[in-house]
């Protein structure tokens, strides 16, 4: 397939990046913006996801409906959604329904009403959802061990937000929150599939960024790197008592950052570890003992910092027991991260996944958008493939020591009892054990 990628930076800061396929009729189209929950105060803690909610909620020119049934009539599905550090609205159209969708995603973006009526339904709409959310422990638990690994740190927030922030914050301090972060040098129009790159800038061109630059709100922009790194690691146990047929699990602590050349390495280790069927964890504590249903490791990789991890589902009899294979599997993968068969298998598995996925234009943009919003290099599939396959054992190893150190993991679980989740840390690591009695 055969692809390129450009690049145009408009004189107010907007960045508009395209990759062209030659093989399909569509475009993934996308806004991303600089904006998410790590790069909230305090009092403003779920404002960049109520507004992700109001920007379908009507706009200078559509309402709420006008902008359901343009996209319903182009066969097309309109979505956003709300992450630590970024923002994004996006879409995926015929290419001759481009230009059309580009004007209303621009007005969504640039120009959303913010109505005062509007904006309490939509208000009880994502205090529901809070609420769902907070009934999920499955999905609780991560947020848990965000406030554990990160502790105060914004980047230890939920993205979902705060009731009381979503409750009470009005209709104005939205708009200001808004005007103040999707300016144009905050915001990526990303695109890919069948797209003209210099067709599109003048897309984008008309449709305009008509948002009001005061020298107060400018002063206020926070790009998503802007954030301060969060202290070093600090071992915290986090627990949240409900009454659940399980006890979720989590053990964590901080990874490494987005533009960390040893990124590569990571996704290799993380496969190995827990992250496919064929992984450590995978198999030791699922299909040779049957302890748990759902048990894998996870990465997450912010503009100053990251998070390693691992969860873990089990029943309140197989705690301790499912918590001991854990430990020794952590223990064995500190000495002995991945045997060659092992690093083999794992780097054509990423490595599959990778250009599979790339076969999708929603793929394509969302690497594009990303990318440029955090000022990565767009390295193309052969560049990332060199980068896997030089990954060692040594490397693995060495990322191993550093985020596996017992030491550095909190520990974060929902369930029933408290006293049960603190025994069955003692074979992590018996700081953690301790933190939790304190």
């Amino acid at each position: 397939m055969d692809t390129e990628h450009r690049i145009t930076r408009l004189d107010s800061g907007l960045r508009i990046v395209t990759e062209h396929m030659d093989s399909v009729r569509s475009v993934a189209l996308g806004f991303w913006i600089g904006t998410g929950s790590s790069v909230e105060d305090e009092p403003e803690a779920g404002l960049s996801h109520l507004i992700e909610h109001m920007l379908f909620r009507g706009t200078a020119r559509y309402s709420s409906l006008e902008i359901d049934q343009i996209f319903d009539t182009m066969g097309a599905e309109l979505n956003a959604g709300t992450g630590k550090e970024t923002t994004s609205v996006y879409s995926r159209v015929l290419d001759v329904h481009l230009e059309e969708a580009l004007d209303v995603m621009a007005d969504m973006v640039w120009r959303p009403r913010f109505d005062a009526a509007e904006l309490e339904q939509e208000r009880q709409i994502v205090l529901e959802e809070i609420a769902m959310y907070e009934d999920d422990p499955q999905d609780k638990v991560f947020d848990v061990l965000g406030e554990a690994v990160f502790g105060g740190h914004p980047l230890g927030r939920a993205i979902i937000g705060r009731a009381q922030v979503v409750a009470r914050t009005p209709a104005a301090g939205l708009a200001a929150f808004h005007a103040a972060r999707y300016v144009p040098e905050n915001v990526v129009v990303a695109a890919a599939g069948s797209v003209d790159h210099d067709a599109l800038v003048a897309m984008v061109q008309r449709a305009g960024a008509l948002v009001p630059r005061l020298d107060d709100q400018a002063a206020t922009l926070r790009p998503p790197n802007a954030a301060a790194p969060p202290d070093g690691a600090v071992a915290r146990v986090r627990f949240l008592r409900k009454d659940t047929e399980q006890y979720h699990v989590c053990l964590g602590g901080p990874g490494i950052a987005r533009d960390d050349e040893r990124r590569f390495a990571l996704r290799v280790l993380d496969n190995i570890l827990g992250g496919t069927s064929s992984s450590r964890l995978f198999q030791e504590v699922r299909e040779r003992r049957g302890l748990a249903y759902s048990v894998y490791s996870f990465e997450a990789l912010f503009a100053h910092a990251g998070e390693f991890g691992l969860y873990l589902g089990t029943r309140p009899d197989n705690l301790v027991t499912a918590l001991r294979v854990v430990a020794d599997e952590l223990e064995r993968f500190r000495e002995d991260p991945a045997s060659a068969e092992e690093l083999a298998r794992s780097k054509e598995n990423v490595k599959g996944r990778m250009v599979l996925g790339l076969e999708s234009t929603t793929a394509r943009m969302n690497r594009l958008g990303a990318s440029v919003l955090a000022g990565l290099p767009l390295l193309s599939v052969d560049e990332v493939i060199e980068r896997i396959d030089a990954v060692s054992l040594d490397d693995l190893r060495a990322l191993a020591a550093e985020l596996l150190e017992p030491e550095r993991l909190s520990a974060a679980g929902i369930g029933a009892e408290a006293d049960v989740f603190r025994a069955a840390l003692e074979p992590i690591a018996p700081e953690l054990a301790q933190a939790a009695a304190a």
